[in-house]
């Protein structure tokens, strides 16, 4: 698991043990994490996988919900990609799911509204993070060797749980409204061994 500690990541972890899985979290501060027999959590960075690369062999999948929301020039996404994939195909391990952005490619059919905040406020704004979240999506798509899903959610809140989305697989939602991350963490728990969103790109949103 990457980016475990930030807001989908930690709801992810909880779910991911409460269903009984063992989960191996990589923070930067261990501390952060919470304690748990089945949780293994490793010290370091993201972007320096020398010490961690080892930790996904006898994994079964790797979840990726790294996030950034710096207005600067950032590389977590495609070097961090980059290292996780290198690491995976090290540890031999296939699947691989992680998160973007619904605001990358908004529908034609999105309301007027939505084009032009999305449009001319939240990615200028954030032209650095959109820029490399994209590149990161460029390098998932090319690995070939790799049964990986590509997860875009719309605006994130603190909400419940609720277990109630709609997906579309790649293709737009009509619509996007906005999602709790619990219920982001649950589908990207819940699909792993989902056979249609493998090699795909997912939209989601909420009900």
């Amino acid at each position: 698991m990457f980016g475990g500690s930030g807001g989908t990541g930690a709801r992810l972890v909880t779910q991911a043990l409460d269903a009984g899985h063992r989960v191996t979290a990589l923070a930067r501060r261990p501390e952060s994490m919470p304690r748990h027999a089945r949780l293994t959590v490793v010290r370091g960075d993201v972007l320096r996988p020398g010490g961690w690369r080892h930790e996904l062999a006898r994994h079964d999948a790797v979840l990726s919900c790294l996030g950034s929301a710096d207005r600067r020039p950032t590389t977590v996404y495609s070097q961090g990609m980059t290292g996780i994939i290198a690491a995976m195909r090290e540890c031999g391990v296939r699947r691989l799911s992680c998160v973007t952005s619904a605001s990358l490619a908004l529908s034609p059919d999105a309301p007027l509204s939505q084009k032009l905040l999305i449009g001319r406020v939240v990615r200028p704004l954030y032209r650095h993070m959109y820029a490399d979240m994209a590149k990161m999506e460029r390098i998932v798509t090319a690995a070939d060797d790799l049964e990986w899903t590509i997860v875009r959610p719309p605006r994130l809140t603190d909400g419940a749980l609720t277990g109630k989305y709609v997906t579309a697989v790649d293709q737009h939602l009509p619509r996007t409204r906005s999602l709790s991350r619990a219920d982001l963490a649950h589908y990207l728990l819940d699909h792993l061994d989902d056979e249609q969103s493998r090699k795909a790109t997912i939209e989601i949103s909420g009900p």
